[in-house]
């Protein structure tokens, strides 16, 4: 890259300086001939009128010898004296370069002064009426088109501008293309598995594509280690969750095979139990597996949200009243959503078993609507959560700055799973300080217009 950019600025600078000598020659040439003949056009006018004299004396032939005298002493490369006859023909020889048809014969025979140039030769024929005929001065002079002393100076400038350039390309060129190499280091680290990677901040008012490149590079590695850690948690969880039930599972199997328990019956119950949590585990994982990747189908149709959500309620009473916990439901009139029914129960069902799992005393689940949404929000009189894991709850296995008060029987997915089930249904959930304290969780769908009671 600094190779490219500095070829890049000194190649501008160049072509830029060959551009504007070239502008500048064209112009200096321009202006030069336009001088000259603006000078020869008034010498030829003088010497006209002198040539004009010295023709009227008796003497006429001496005009071509003061013609040479003006010659020298105005410096020209070519001078004549011709005479145009009343005919038009023409007496004399005209300046080397210079044809008839340059002079433009019948201007002359009417008193105009002709001027022009071939390329640098520039020309002017002046007349006068004398007793002999239309005498015609005839002078030309090669433009000097040269930039003399200012043209060396130009060179002179050029070759500055072009070496302070190259300087500044250089300079330039090295300080672009650290920071991308520097970011270029940081982005093969961190594809390398090096997540704490980082590149210096830049100051709080850079706005420049450098910057962002930075802050955005610095972004990425600071959300793949989060998910990195997340990663690693989700996995000691799931090791955890599989181990314990497996554990019981094998030691209650030893007991009956080697007849160690005195209840058979009381040690299969136990089997049977931490078998169902093993399933529900792989079934939790299974379907977040289908979420992520929406290779899982929903049948949607008009949903009433309060009858969902009353029968799921209901179904979780004898564990509430098992746990000691009151369970409230308040659902008002049909409240019809546009969802996948046998979904709407399980994000239900997820929502409830995580409230049981913090819960103090009591359960609360509402049904309304609000905005031409249907909302269920769920209740629980529990610590609470942190300001900071609110963003976070609907991650895989987040840990809170919380334990539950009863044990974890679930996956810890649930609410991983309730999320993406509502964003697949084109819905949302939140979670919020629930006044009073404690935690709402508040689902919120499309409700049915046509079916929405008014």
């Amino acid at each position: 890259m600094t190779r490219r950019l500095f070829l890049a600025i000194l190649a501008t600078t160049v072509a830029t300086l060959i551009v504007a000598g070239l502008g500048t020659l064209v112009l200096a040439r321009a202006r030069a001939r336009a001088q000259t003949e603006s000078d020869l056009r008034r010498q030829a006018g003088e010497l006209v009128a002198g040539v004009a004299q010295l023709a009227d004396r008796p003497a006429g032939e001496r005009p071509l010898v003061a013609v040479n005298a003006f010659e020298r002493a105005l410096r020209l490369d070519g001078v004549s004296a011709i005479v145009i006859g009343p005919a038009g023909g023409i007496a004399g020889t005209l300046p080397t370069g210079i044809s008839e048809a340059d002079i433009q014969v019948p201007k002359l025979q009417a008193g105009d002064v002709v001027s022009g140039h071939h390329g640098n030769l520039v020309y002017a024929a002046a007349p006068s009426s004398t007793s002999r005929g239309t005498i015609v001065v005839v002078a030309s002079r090669q433009a000097d088109v040269g930039l003399g002393p200012a043209g060396r100076w130009f060179v002179f400038a050029a070759a500055i501008s072009a070496a302070l350039a190259a300087i500044v390309a250089f300079t330039l060129g090295r300080r672009l293309a650290r920071p991308v190499r520097q970011a270029d280091e940081a982005a093969r680290a961190i594809a390398g598995g090096a997540f704490s990677t980082r590149l210096p901040e830049p100051p709080p008012g850079a706005t420049d594509e450098l910057a962002q490149l930075v802050r955005s590079l610095n972004a990425m590695a600071a959300e793949l280690e989060r998910s990195q850690a997340l990663e690693q948690q989700f996995l000691l969880s799931i090791s955890h969750d599989l181990r314990t039930p497996l554990t019981s599972i094998r030691g209650y199997a030893e007991a009956i095979r080697d007849g160690a328990t005195t209840d058979p019956r009381w040690a299969s119950g136990v089997i049977l139990s931490e078998a169902r949590r093993l399933e529900r585990l792989v079934r939790d994982l299974l379907d977040l597996a289908r979420l992520r990747t929406r290779s899982f189908s929903l049948h949607s149709g008009p949903v009433d949200l309060g009858e969902v959500a009353g029968v799921v309620a209901e179904g979780f009473r004898p564990d509430t009243d098992a746990a000691g916990l009151a369970l409230v439901v308040d659902r008002a009139g049909p409240v019809v959503v546009s969802a996948d029914a046998d979904r709407v129960a399980q994000v239900v069902a997820n929502l409830i078993e995580n409230a049981v799992k913090y819960a103090r005393t009591t359960v609360a689940v509402a049904v309304t609507t609000d905005a031409g949404y249907g909302v269920v929000t769920v209740d629980d009189d529990g610590p609470g959560i942190p300001p900071e894991d609110l963003p976070f709850v609907f991650e895989r296995l987040y840990v809170a700055g919380r334990e539950p008060v009863r044990r974890e029987s679930g996956s810890g997915l649930g609410l991983a799973i309730v999320r993406e089930l509502l964003e697949a249904m084109g819905g949302r959930v939140t979670a919020e300080p629930r006044p009073g304290g404690g935690t709402r969780l508040v689902v919120r769908l499309l409700l049915v217009p046509s079916l929405t009671p008014t």
